[in-house]
């Protein structure tokens, strides 16, 4: 009955808007469109409007249906010899390991398909990432696989190596995640395989540990040496950190360092405490970590404060699904946003929270060879490609009916948030926004200040 129950859960037990992590009303809005299906809904709304579960995008009584066709954005201009052309939605981080060799070959011949980005997770490029040539974003963890010394440190020379590769477009370097921030993690030697070990750079059949803190640096200035380090190393391409946020004098920390060097990463992505397709100790998706709008404001809040908006560009990852989803956190500061479980989603996953077994019923997290049999690669392919495109469709309505030309036009003034059954209010007036430079140059005028002063551009621990 144990393993029965999540099915039973979902399929019989559960009304639409219950399933979590996703309901199956968000689970069925990717399944259409990644299919191709009508993904209209009659009947109006299920959510309750004068509940804190409804927020609402407010709307113009003059569309602008003349708003493009596409957006793209550069990362990197200005900084980097090569910069990227990014679209609006990529696929988040998930490692071959983690997921399976077919459900990455799909995910990224839908990239190939779509031109959008694929992040390899901290697992580093495998042969599965390269078969269809889909744009990479390489992510390093603390382990470094891919450009992995014998004593676990860092390799520039097979750093440089895999970087200089055409379909890498950036580099990512993962500080925590929001499925186990703070955490590390160990893979045990039974399950490094041959082609594990082959993407990975480490012996077959041994167990590998990931610290939880990176080797390479251990100050804010030192991390930004480091990251203008990889982007030379690279011929010039962008590279960004991605955290999970926790201590915000760690944040300001980053905010002081970048005014006193003027060095910068190209982007931050902000991964939520949603959590993500890791597997994790349920204390630390459950207790640690800052969920993705509250992480999203703090990182927005630090580079508007410091002056450096318009040089670092912003990801928003954590439960990320739909155009509404998108608009959202637009409004409050993101550039881009990626998704990793959506994607899942459109290869076929049924959310049976199996992933951590080896035994996912629809071959997308295993390595089971039988299981992975009905993964077609040419079957799942498109409908990773169709599912981007159809939620980026569905921004760019969003995007019209508000009135705008693109979302970058989306502000916090723009969103609307229920405080009580009563009443509800702009986020600008719920959450606060400082205005450009304001840390650099007053931050006693703001409510940050406390943190901005705790901050050390020398040091990630707390000024006495």
């Amino acid at each position: 009955m144990e393993d029965l129950r999540p099915f039973a859960q979902s399929y019989l037990v559960e009304g639409d808007l219950e399933g979590r992590p996703f309901s199956h009303q968000a689970r069925a809005l990717v399944y259409a469109r990644a299919k191709g299906d009508l993904d209209k809904h009659p009947m109006g709304t299920e959510l309750d409007v004068y509940s804190d579960e409804y927020e609402w995008l407010s709307h113009s009584v003059v569309p602008d249906a003349n708003a493009p066709e596409e957006w793209r954005l550069s990362i990197g201009e200005g900084t980097c010899k090569q910069p990227y052309s990014s679209s609006l939605l990529n696929i988040s981080a998930m490692s071959f390991g983690s997921l399976s060799a077919r459900a990455i070959e799909a995910l990224n011949a839908g990239a190939a398909q779509g031109n959008f980005a694929h992040n390899t997770g901290e697992g580093s490029i495998s042969r599965y990432h390269r078969m269809h040539g889909g744009d990479l974003i390489w992510e390093l963890g603390s382990g470094y696989f891919g450009c992995r010394a014998p004593d676990g440190g860092f390799d520039r020379g097979q750093f440089t190596d895999n970087a200089s590769s055409d379909q890498v477009k950036m580099i990512e370097v993962k500080l925590s995640q929001g499925a186990k921030p703070g955490h590390g993690g160990v893979l045990p030697g039974e399950k490094v395989t041959a082609e594990i070990a082959e993407a990975r750079g480490v012996p077959i059949g041994k167990t590998v540990n990931s610290p939880a803190a990176h080797s390479t640096f251990s100050t804010p200035i030192e991390m930004l040496q480091w990251l203008t380090e990889l982007r030379d190393l690279s011929g010039g391409k962008p590279v960004g950190i991605k955290l999970c946020v926790g201590q915000p004098h760690e944040l300001m920390a980053l905010g002081k360092a970048m005014l006193e060097t003027g060095m910068h990463p190209d982007f931050i992505t902000v991964d939520g405490a949603e959590g993500g397709t890791g597997a994790a100790p349920l204390e630390l998706s459950n207790s640690v970590g800052m969920p993705l709008r509250e992480g999203q404001i703090w990182v927005r809040n630090m580079l508007v404060g410091t002056g450096f908006k318009d040089r670092v560009k912003i990801a928003a990852s954590g439960k990320i699904h739909s155009g509404a989803g998108m608009a959202k956190a637009f409004a409050i500061g993101a550039d881009w946003c990626n998704a990793a479980r959506p994607f899942m989603f459109a290869l076929g996953c049924v959310q049976s929270m199996e992933c951590h077994t080896g035994h996912c019923p629809t071959g997308v997290a295993t390595q089971s060879a039988w299981r992975q049999r009905g993964l077609v690669v040419e079957d799942k392919a498109p409908r990773v490609a169709r599912f981007q495109r159809q939620t980026l469709y569905s921004l760019r309505e969003i995007t019209i009916a508000m009135g705008l030309r693109s979302p970058w036009e989306i502000e916090p003034r723009d969103m609307r948030e229920r405080v009580n059954g009563a009443r509800s209010d702009a986020i600008d007036r719920i959450y606060s926004f400082v205005e450009p430079n304001a840390l650099a140059l007053d931050p006693n005028s703001t409510r940050l200040a406390h943190h901005w002063h705790a901050a050390r551009a020398d040091s990630f621990r707390r000024a006495a």
